[in-house]
């Protein structure tokens, strides 16, 4: 076993979906294959049916190989977020992150100083796709902006709300609205 000491920290960390949560992502597209092909073995193989299955079957490759590259992989100058499209959120540019409740799913979001805010895909933890490792991952993200901001870091005021709508809980502007 190797000493905290002489451990060097890594150049990158990449977070990606569980395996548990890309197979929930595609079971709708799998059930669907499922009973389209359990209704295309007593019919004829030409029919428009096996068309639809071949589409269905194609969608579900899709699904799966999309979500296996979806996540964020964090650098030394910046955060690279794997959605669609892809793009580059630079330490120095990020104001906060937190974490965000949705439909029952928690995930990770970076506050942007032009006021930009990127729902992370991945970590993210809810009833039925659990990520054990989802507040340690959040932890890591947020200790990985503090370690890698920039000493030239500054805060910038928020973006006004619009129509002088409220700030949220306690006063943060980059807190979810109660």
């Amino acid at each position: 076993m190797q000493s905290q000491v002489g451990a060097v920290p890594p150049e990158r960390i990449r977070f990606r979906l569980t395996p548990l949560q890309r197979l929930l992502s595609a079971m709708p597209a799998i059930v669907i294959t499922l009973l389209q092909g359990l209704s295309w073995l007593g019919s004829n193989p030409y029919r428009p049916r096996s068309v639809l299955l071949l589409v269905w079957g194609v969608l579900l490759v899709v699904v799966l190989i999309a979500s296996r590259s979806t996540g964020v992989t964090l650098t030394p100058s910046a955060a690279i977020v794997h959605n669609f499209p892809r793009r580059t959120v630079l330490w120095s540019d990020v104001q906060a992150i937190q974490i965000e409740p949705l439909m029952g799913n928690r995930a990770v979001v970076i506050f942007e100083a032009g006021g930009r805010r990127t729902r992370l895909r991945a970590p993210s933890t809810g009833f039925l796709s659990w990520d054990r490792g989802f507040e340690e991952k959040f932890h890591i993200i947020g200790r990985w902006w503090l370690d890698h901001r920039g000493p030239g870091w500054t805060p910038v005021p928020p973006p006004a709300t619009p129509w002088g709508g409220p700030l949220g809980p306690d006063g943060n502007p980059y807190a979810p609205p109660a």
